[in-house]
């Protein structure tokens, strides 16, 4: 395959949009936005073993399931099943592409929020896997489209930033969430805990103030071009691209799909970590996400996207496979050096994404990346419940899990580089044939 060879830049047309920096009002309104999902989904992850408990059945034994409430295979499909919802996120992102991403990201955030809310009063299990599931794409379209506008906002000199924010943004809504339960989950429970949602949902009307259309949409807009989103919305100059980073986006979520939904089951009723430890771990882990994404953004746009996404992903396998590997100090390393490792690839792998395709197919690209980052959990946590559930064996699970996956990270450099390019720049291939 050979790399692309752009024509010469559109400097005009850069120049006539009005592009913003990556800490000004608009893009800090999206990181919210990206805050408020991160807020609603992780409170699954957070409290899934309250969930267990609530609905399951606590047995003196050596099973997982006596452990924890929920055998590993039933946890593992329930959460499957959760994230294979998300795949109802592709069609709601490619809409961006015809009806813009303002829209869209305020009506999806809104709905995902009150059924998330709604969920806090499931009667069983599998009441609550379907209702969550629900709102499970909806949060997922917030948080893609949340990165496509900051992206859409910026020149490539602060794009990494911006996308490195609303990246942090989702982060620090996850470590709230998990903050939350570690200390209270034993006066909320699991249903408090998804009641909390209409806090953030509270404040979404408050964010249609800050949110702006991204000049550059507006531009696509004027100019009459609107593919039908998602279905052909990609065309031939760009699904081989597409193609390899949806394999890469599928490998990376093998991974962190199962290695962040069972760490908080497994730090409570397995390695019988201590509330307070798992909070002191959360706020480590809060510090490290922080040093990652500071990390990911200058290597991102002084190294480049693709060696930093390749690193970043390699060390997220290796350091799943230590948090679980049997003690609670490599716990409690691995997770914090893994939260590290996926910091730094939100800012390379999201800025990559955003400026190998047009603003036209934007956001159906993005869909695409989502929904195979569904496919690859969904992989991820049936295997991984499975072999859990066979001898009790955590670390050989991780092992057999992440580590295969691990090998697809090279795939970064099938697909041309991107730093210190406008996407404008990238849009037009010759000849059409060319990945």
């Amino acid at each position: 395959m050979t790399q692309d060879r752009p024509l010469p830049p559109p400097v005009a047309a850069v120049r006539a949009l009005h592009l913003h920096g990556w800490a000004e009002r608009t893009v800090v309104g999206v990181a919210f936005a990206a805050f408020a999902a991160g807020f609603g989904q992780f409170g699954l992850v957070a409290a899934l073993g309250d969930v267990a408990r609530h609905f399951g059945r606590l047995a003196h034994g050596a099973s997982i399931a006596d452990q924890v409430g929920l055998s590993g295979t039933e946890l593992g499909i329930g959460l499957a099943v959760i994230r294979l919802a998300s795949l109802g996120s592709l069609p709601l992102i490619g809409l961006a592409d015809r009806f813009g991403r303002r829209a869209l990201l305020l009506g999806t955030l809104a709905l995902g929020l009150a059924l998330t809310v709604v969920s806090a009063a499931s009667p069983g299990y599998w009441w609550f896997v379907v209702i969550f599931a629900a709102g499970r794409p909806l949060l997922s379209a917030t948080n893609a489209l949340a990165q496509v506008a900051a992206a859409e906002q910026t020149s490539s000199r602060g794009r990494a930033a911006a996308v490195a924010l609303t990246a942090g943004g989702y982060g620090v809504g996850a470590g709230v969430v998990a903050m939350i339960h570690s200390l209270a989950s034993g006066t909320l429970g699991f249903r408090g805990m998804f009641a909390l949602a209409i806090l953030p949902l509270a404040l979404v009307p408050l964010l249609r103030r800050s949110i702006e259309e991204p000049d550059r949409f507006e531009a696509v807009v004027a100019a009459g071009e609107h593919p039908f989103p998602v279905l052909g919305a990609v065309g031939a100059a760009y699904w081989r691209r597409l193609l390899v980073l949806g394999v890469v986006a599928f490998a990376i979520s093998v991974v962190s799909g199962p290695a962040n939904s069972f760490v908080y089951l497994y730090a409570q009723d397995v390695a019988h970590q201590p509330g307070y430890e798992t909070a002191l771990m959360v706020a480590g882990a809060g510090v490290a996400g922080l040093g990652g994404l500071l990390a990911g953004r200058w290597l991102a746009d002084h190294i480049g996207r693709r060696p930093t996404s390749m690193v970043a992903t390699l060390a997220l396998a290796l350091f799943a496979v230590l948090t679980y590997s049997g003690s609670r100090p490599a716990l409690v390393v691995g997770y914090v050096l893994g939260v590290l490792a996926g910091s730094m690839l939100a800012p390379a792998a999201g800025a990559l994404l955003t400026e190998l395709f047009p603003t036209e197919v934007r956001a159906s690209a993005a869909g695409w990346w989502v929904a195979a980052s569904v496919l690859g959990a969904v992989v991820g946590l049936v295997a991984f419940g499975a072999v859990a559930d066979v001898g009790d064996r955590f670390a050989v699970a991780a092992a057999l899990t992440f580590l295969p996956a691990s090998l697809a990270s090279a795939l970064f450099y099938l697909v041309p580089e991107t730093r210190g390019h406008e996407p404008e720049e990238l849009w037009r291939v010759r000849p059409p044939t060319q990945l």
